[in-house]
């Protein structure tokens, strides 16, 4: 499985957590770390099990794209496997407890744990951890929606800012810096959505991408995730299938459409797609196009009716290759599949 490669990898120790003041800053760190790291979603899921500590490659995803604060065994089973020696792991631990514990305390009050005691002053001994996860909540949990975290931006005061994503990674869209939850639309049908589809030749027998109504039970919720400046990963969480991106197709009978893929890389250029707004700022329009060709997303034929496929083609300036992205409060979903391919 490939590396996920994406923003450069600067020489030194992780980006450090005592940084962070507010649970968006502190996820905005450990999605850093993941940079770092550069490992896969189902990499680290499997580095967590080596560590007898079970953490599913969709709730890595769904975690790191939330604002609010992870949770302690999270923390620690997450920054584990990402390869950070037992004293490393403890200094995140010590960072967020003193995040969760801040807000919390009353304003004006000294802050304390709930039985009482001091919270331990910036620089000492972080409390005794709880016993390893062995259980982790469902694939997107009931995330804290706050919609002016949509512009949130790293406020980081040191070197870590080198691996941080940009305050606003896609030029004319409000995006977290660590992604978000999005609905696209292709300007001629605003009703449809881009989403799973099948191939109406009937010549390809997988899921690809097509328009159909939106929020249609069964179907992948979308996840911008940002890859490099104005470029992105395009990924379907699954209620099924799990997590997969989509992925350009350059040959056979499904050339320049786009299938879902649960090999997601960053440096896989089919799998990287650059937002580029056009007409006024008002409109909100965005072409889409891949990184691996240059060329134009589009609704095959130009048609408008449910179930179109979306395709790769030369970029034409008609009004089939505009769309709208909508960015949506994270979803409430109790299902936690393991992530097993999209096909």
């Amino acid at each position: 499985m490939s590396q996920r490669g994406g923003f450069a990898k600067p020489p030194g120790k992780p980006s450090q957590p005592e940084h962070a003041r507010t649970p968006a800053e502190f996820t905005e760190a450990l999605r850093a770390l993941r940079l770092r790291s550069g490992l896969t979603y189902r990499q680290l899921e499997d580095q967590a099990g080596a560590h007898a500590d079970p953490l599913p490659a969709s709730t890595i995803a769904s975690t790191l794209g939330r604002t609010t604060l992870p949770r302690e065994r999270f923390v620690e089973a997450f920054t584990r496997a990402c390869g950070l020696d037992e004293e490393e792991v403890g200094a995140w631990l010590e960072a967020r407890h003193r995040i969760a514990t801040r807000l919390s305390a009353p304003d004006g009050e000294e802050a304390g744990h709930a039985d009482g005691t001091p919270v331990p002053a910036p620089g000492a001994s972080a409390p005794p951890r709880t016993q390893r996860w062995r259980r982790l909540a469902g694939l997107l949990g009931a995330a804290c929606v706050v919609a002016a975290a949509f512009g949130f931006g790293s406020r980081f005061h040191d070197a870590s800012t080198s691996d941080t994503l940009p305050a606003m990674p896609v030029t004319g869209l409000r995006m977290l810096a660590v992604g978000s939850w999005a609905r696209i639309h292709p300007a001629r049908t605003p009703e449809l959505c881009l989403t799973e589809g099948r191939d109406r030749t009937g010549r390809y027998r997988t899921a690809v991408a097509a328009q159909r109504l939106c929020g249609e039970a069964g179907l992948p919720q979308v996840y911008l995730e940002p890859v490099a400046e104005n470029t992105v990963q395009i990924q379907w969480h699954h209620p099924k299938y799990g997590i997969g991106c989509l992925t350009v197709l350059s040959k056979g009978t499904a050339r320049n459409l786009l299938e879902p893929r649960d090999d997601c890389a960053d440096d896989n250029q089919a799998q990287r797609f650059r937002i580029e707004s056009i007409g006024p700022r008002a409109t909100a329009r965005f072409l889409i196009r891949p990184a691996v060709t240059g060329q134009c997303l589009s609704l095959r034929d130009q048609d408008t009716e449910e179930g179109t496929e979306i395709v790769q083609g030369r970029c034409s300036g008609a009004g089939d290759q505009d769309f709208l992205i909508e960015l949506i409060p994270p979803p409430h979903t109790a299902a936690a599949p393991k992530k097993t391919g999209t096909t």
